[in-house]
């Protein structure tokens, strides 16, 4: 099976050799995103809250290239660069966007450079149709 991938100018374009997103038989695998504008590439908010909910609007904008929506995820993996700062803005902010049952979920600190918050998700999609 060979994967797909997957390039939307409603999130902002790669930075590096990798593309914004692949498929992968039933499945959606996206980059690593930042809260960057898409068209401009500049970095939207100066707090974890606020950059939290850009980084899933740029993935919103994958996954719906894929045929998919931020309801099909079944993997989140967030990196904040203070965790223990930033841990109630990004879990805020997080569940404006996902709602019981919530997907499964790894959220680590990591050195980030000039943002607060990177995430990447795993969504299930069907073949043959859209989201399930």
């Amino acid at each position: 099976m060979a994967a797909v991938p997957l390039a939307t100018t409603a999130a902002p374009a790669p930075r590096g050799a990798y593309v914004q997103g692949v498929v992968a038989g039933d499945y959606v695998y996206t980059a690593g995103l930042g809260p960057l504008d898409p068209a401009t590439r500049s970095i939207v908010g100066t707090e974890a809250g606020e950059q939290t909910r850009q980084v899933l609007r740029n993935l919103a904008a994958i996954l719906a290239a894929a045929g998919a929506t931020l309801a099909d995820v079944v993997k989140v993996t967030a990196h904040l660069a203070d965790s223990e700062r930033d841990w109630d803005a990004f879990d805020t902010a997080y569940r404006e966007f996902f709602v019981p049952p919530y997907p499964a979920r790894t959220t680590a600190g990591s050195q980030l450079g000039d943002i607060l918050v990177e995430i990447d998700v795993v969504a299930y999609r069907p073949r043959g149709g859209g989201a399930h």
